[in-house]
């Protein structure tokens, strides 16, 4: 099976089933959506996903290994989740 999202620097075999599975089939589709909106969509979902998922989506959007990420880039993934969780959590 020729999966694009698992031609992404970060994303292997699981983490692309996560994605599939929440709608998201390509890069095009993961760009759109952003490392935040996938990231809550796949743990929305029920997956079981650590923070390194988000950074993962990250570097695969910058072409980048996770772990190359700067902390900076890292926190304000961090910030904008807390921050959108928040405001969903007010919607309800």
């Amino acid at each position: 099976m020729n999966d694009e999202l698992q031609h992404l620097k970060n994303l292997g075999k699981t983490s692309a089933q996560w994605l599939h599975a929440v709608g998201i089939h390509s890069a095009s589709d993961l760009r759109r959506l952003g490392a935040v909106g996938a990231y809550q969509a796949v743990r929305t979902r029920g997956f079981r996903a650590s923070k390194v998922l988000l950074y993962a989506i990250e570097g695969a959007l910058l072409d980048l290994h996770w772990n190359d990420l700067p902390a900076e880039r890292k926190e304000a993934l961090n910030q904008q989740l807390d921050a959108k969780s928040q405001a969903q959590k007010s919607e309800k």
